[in-house]
């Protein structure tokens, strides 16, 4: 049930939230908010991979 759950959070992530390796973004520049989504990102995708 707990990987229903982050399978499901990791298709709206897909969905909602902008894609940083798309608009090549350096993440030495990146501000706090863009390294919070990636850190959200990729804690949903290791939980959903589970």
């Amino acid at each position: 049930m707990k990987t229903s759950i982050f399978k499901l959070l990791a298709k709206l992530n897909k969905i909602l939230l902008p894609s940083f390796t798309k608009r090549q973004l350096n993440i030495t520049n990146a501000s706090k908010f863009q390294l919070a989504i990636i850190g959200w990102r990729a804690f949903v995708t290791m939980n959903s991979l589970k």
